[in-house]
């Protein structure tokens, strides 16, 4: 009889939850501080970034249809608070030049060492599993671009 009640609470609780939502990571346009804008960004560079960088790294996220399931949802959300916590290629000219270099250093350091992107998200997007010529093809950019930043 425990189990049954339990069983229902859950059930319930799953049921309930599924109401609520947090803001979706999209944007309509891009601001004046995008990466786009405030450096150099070869189109083969920005399809990778956009491909593999940017769910998570910008105000654009492409969100899966699994998106509107709870916990599921909240569970991706925090991902992407925690990656636009690091980076965030959306505001990256608001950053000061000092710290908009050490991000793209970052950019390079993490892609060198293979910690992005993340395991856990390359499982479902495929696409984003980068290979040794797109790794490179970053890494380059990112250790030679320079951001014309916007902030003093």
């Amino acid at each position: 009889m425990k189990k049954k009640v339990a069983l229902l609470v859950l059930i319930v609780f799953l049921i309930i939850i599924q109401f609520f939502h947090q803001e979706k990571n999209q944007s309509t346009e891009l601001s004046a501080a995008d990466i786009t804008k405030v450096t150099n960004v070869p189109d083969d560079v920005l399809l990778v970034l956009k491909t593999a960088c940017y769910d998570c790294h910008s105000n654009n996220t492409v969100y899966p249809w699994y998106n509107t399931i709870q916990p599921i949802a909240w569970w991706l959300n925090r991902h992407v608070v925690e990656g636009k916590q690091h980076l965030d290629f959306s505001d990256i000219g608001n950053y000061t030049a000092k710290k908009a270099k050490h991000k793209l250093d970052e950019v390079a350091e993490v892609l060198e060492k293979d910690e992005m992107p993340l395991f856990s998200y390359t499982i479902i997007h495929r696409n984003a599993k980068l290979n040794d010529a797109q790794k490179q093809l970053l890494i380059n950019w990112a250790k030679n671009a320079t951001v014309a930043t916007l902030a003093n």
